[in-house]
Order: C-alpha cells, then sequence, then structure tokens
C-alpha cells in the first residue's frame, strides 16, 4: 500500500474508554459536519467493481470506515492517501481469500463487500458480518434475492459460500422488505452484468441515491433513482472516478437536537437539508427553533417542547438512526409522547439507561414505548449498546443535572467523528478517559 504519513489518520484506539459528561451547559457556535457512513460504506465496496482508479474525497474518520479500508487494503488494494479525507484507491489485484475475519465480523457494514466481490468472482467465502446490537439483523433478504440469480449459498461454521453459475443473466428480482443494504449489494452485484437488471421493493434512502450516482460516473446504466423501482445495465468494464461523499444526515440530527435539548444557539455547517425533510418537519412539530439557509441550519433557543408521536419509516419517513436521541428530546417535552420502532426489537435498550437518569419511560412491547415528560435527567454510570443509543446518551447526559459516565464509546465512534471534540468546541464539559 501507498501511503503518504502526513495525511494518514490516526490508529484506532485499542484500549477502552469512556466520556466523563457534566451537564448544565448551553452549547453556542458553529459546527461543520463530517462524511456520511453510511454513504461511504457502499461507495468504498462499489470499487471493487472495477480495475481503474477511483478517488473518493470527504470519508469521515469514523472506525467503521477506516476498518473497511484496511479490510481493502488486506485484500491487496492499494490505496494512497491524498489528504486528510481523500484517498486514490485500485482493486485490481484483490482477492476475497485474504478477508480478514476478525475486522470483517467487527461491523455490518461488512456485507456490503458479498455484491460486488460476488460480481467479480465465481466463488467466495465471508465470515458472518457484526454491527450494532439493536436486534435481529439477518442477511435473509440479501441471500434470497441472489438465489434468484442461480447463486448457490451455503452456511458452515460462521461462514456464507457462494458459487455462481456458468452462465449468469439479469432477473427481475423482488426484495422481501426496504432493505437498504440488500438494495446497494444486488445495485453493484448488477454493474458487472451486461444485461438489464430489475429490483423492486428497493430502498429510496440518500445514500443508496448516491450509490447509484457514483455506479453511472463508473459507466453503469441506471433508471429509477429515489424511486422503489430500478432498473440497471451493466458493463464487462468499468471506469475509473472522483467522488466526494455527502454530509451525514444523522449527525446533522444530533446536533440539531444537541442545541435543542441545552437550550442553546448556534449554526451547523455542511448539511443537504433536503435529505431530512420528514425529520426536520417533525422538530417543528416539537417546537425546535430553526431557520434552514442554503447548507446550513441556524438554530434558535427552544424554550418548549411538545409531546409527539414518532413512527419510524423507511425513507423518506422517520429514520431509525434518529430515534434514540429524538427520545431523549421528548424527555423534556410536556405530555405523553408514543415512539413506534417497527425496525428493530432491540433499538429501546437505551431507555433502559435513560431510566436510570430519572426519564419517565414506559416500554410496552419491544417496538412501542411511551415517553411521559418533562423530567428533569440525573448523572448517571451509562452504557452505549450501539452507535446512536450511545450518542443518544451523550445528549442525556449534556442536560443531566452532575456528572455522568458513558461507557462502550467505542459505538459511538463508529459513527460519529470527533463527537466529543465537536461537542466542547461548542461548550460542553466532556472529556474522553481510560476505562
Amino acid at each position: 500500500m501507498i501511503c503518504k504519513k502526513e495525511f494518514f489518520p490516526l490508529k484506532l484506539k485499542l484500549m477502552p474508554e469512556k466520556f466523563l459528561i457534566k451537564g448544565g451547559n448551553k452549547l453556542s457556535g458553529e459546527v461543520e459536519i463530517s462524511g456520511s457512513k453510511n454513504e461511504a460504506g457502499p461507495i468504498l465496496a462499489a470499487t471493487l467493481l472495477t480495475e481503474k482508479d477511483c478517488e473518493i474525497e470527504n470519508l469521515p474518520l469514523v472506525s467503521d470506515i477506516l476498518n473497511e479500508i484496511e479490510i481493502l487494503k488486506r485484500m491487496g488494494a492499494k490505496i494512497e492517501w491524498l489528504g486528510p479525507k481523500k484517498i486514490k484507491i485500485n482493486t485490481s489485484f484483490v482477492d476475497p481469500k485474504k478477508i480478514p475475519v476478525d475486522l470483517f465480523e467487527k461491523m455490518r457494514i461488512s456485507v456490503l463487500f458479498l455484491g460486488p466481490l460476488l460480481a467479480r468472482f465465481k466463488r467466495i467465502k465471508i465470515p458472518h458480518p457484526g454491527g450494532d446490537k439493536i436486534g435481529l439483523r439477518p442477511i435473509t433478504t440479501h441471500l434470497e434475492a441472489f438465489k434468484e440469480f442461480g447463486i448457490r449459498v451455503e452456511t458452515e461454521n460462521n461462514f456464507y459460500y457462494f458459487e455462481r453459475p456458468k452462465n449468469l443473466k439479469a432477473k427481475r428480482v423482488v426484495l422481501r422488505e426496504f432493505s437498504v443494504t440488500a438494495t446497494e449489494n444486488l445495485m453493484m452485484f448488477a454493474s458487472l452484468i451486461p444485461e438489464k437488471t430489475k429490483i423492486e421493493i428497493a430502498a429510496t434512502e440518500p445514500h443508496v441515491q448516491n450509490l447509484g450516482k457514483f455506479l453511472k460516473l463508473l459507466g453503469v446504466k441506471i433508471e429509477g433513482l429515489g424511486t422503489h423501482d430500478l432498473l440497471i445495465e451493466g458493463r464487462k468494464k468499468l471506469k475509473g472516478t472522483k467522488f466526494k461523499i455527502s454530509p451525514d444526515p444523522i449527525e446533522v440530527g444530533t446536533f440539531l437536537i444537541a442545541f435543542a435539548l441545552t437550550q442553546g444557539k448556534g449554526r451547523i455547517k455542511n448539511v443537504k437539508p433536503e435529505d431530512l425533510v420528514f425529520f426536520l418537519e417533525k422538530m417543528k412539530d416539537i417546537g425546535v427553533r430553526f431557520e434552514i439557509k442554503k447548507e446550513k441550519i441556524l438554530v434558535e433557543k427552544s424554550n418548549h417542547f411538545r409531546a409527539t408521536k414518532i413512527q419510524v419509516l423507511p425513507h423518506p419517513g422517520f429514520p431509525t438512526d434518529l430515534q434514540p436521541q429524538t427520545s431523549v428530546l421528548l424527555t423534556q417535552a410536556e405530555g405523553k409522547s408514543l415512539i413506534h420502532e417497527p425496525l428493530y426489537e432491540n433499538r429501546f435498550q437505551y431507555l433502559h439507561e435513560l431510566k436510570k437518569m430519572g426519564a419517565d419511560v414506559e416500554i410496552t412491547d419491544p417496538h412501542r414505548a411511551l415517553i411521559f415528560g418533562k423530567t428533569p435527567l440525573f448523572g448517571s454510570k451509562l452504557n452505549s449498546s450501539d452507535i446512536r443509543s450511545g450518542a443518544a446518551l451523550v445528549l442525556a447526559s449534556l442536560i443531566a443535572k452532575g456528572s455522568s459516565v458513558v461507557e462502550g464509546i467505542e459505538q459511538i465512534d463508529r459513527g460519529y467523528e470527533k463527537f466529543e471534540k465537536k461537542l466542547e468546541k461548542l461548550g460542553a464539559q466532556i472529556e474522553r478517559i481510560s476505562a
């Protein structure tokens, strides 16, 4: 691997760490949003489809993305850092037999290697992907879709084995659900089939659409981006390209809630408001005061929050990755709020942590919870079970009376770049310390 040392990101932390947070400070100032992890993941995986150089910029320096780059490197990809968040990558000589099992099993994002590797290689073997502990997340939708193409799938000793048929043909595939990663995998897989593949019940999230834009730059013909029906006509050989990762809409929402919770005011820079239309409208309903100015959100002091109903739905509905942070906000709203999370049955683990802080919460079933407000929160010892729940507990700690310790912050580091540094710059009292 070619590597310019002056640009190479800091190595990932090996020792457990935690956040020490003292609540009570109002946030103020400007925060700049990093690149989207959910977009960078499939874009990096898609570089496996071409033997030409690709340049990817505005990469978020979060552990999931750095681990993904390391997996590509260990498989044989040539990677050159052109800047702090920009790489040149060539995957001509990758070998899927060299997949590092330890890294692959850490991340749910690893499943995105499946589509492009199957597009290039007749036989592959991959470990089971890891990720957040938010419920059952089988890859059945992926497997059933690939079987439609005649691909043989077997599982043994925590590994999946795949074998393509001799004559691979394009197909019409109807997904079992609006699965983001299954949609992305099929889009990449179909990109090297020089016929028209149709994907129905496709996901429409912004990062799915941007993966489509990247594939089109490589030379793939795609119709229907932003709809639930995609028509993809691949090529035997694809080009190289340059691509800039979009700002992370989940980080935008997280910092908007952080300002509102602390009764602070400030600016959120590097924003694509069109990626958060439903969420932003719901924030207005709750009472969060803000104004959108092109690629910025100007946040005003919010004094009163109203209870509401949140139902998580596929895009363009309310995003599951902003549900935990919004639930923290609703502990400070007057009245009874209902949270309906139909996607993941363990997404509510963080609510038990909020109850330790004094929140009045009733989990009625694995997919529904009631939040009664307004209730004061008190500092406590907390544990992050996943990326977004960890961020939610940090937000709760910012308004809690006294000090809180948030453990398991390696989960937060998977999806948020320099989270505590950005909060500290806005006036939060937060410190990263050894566990």
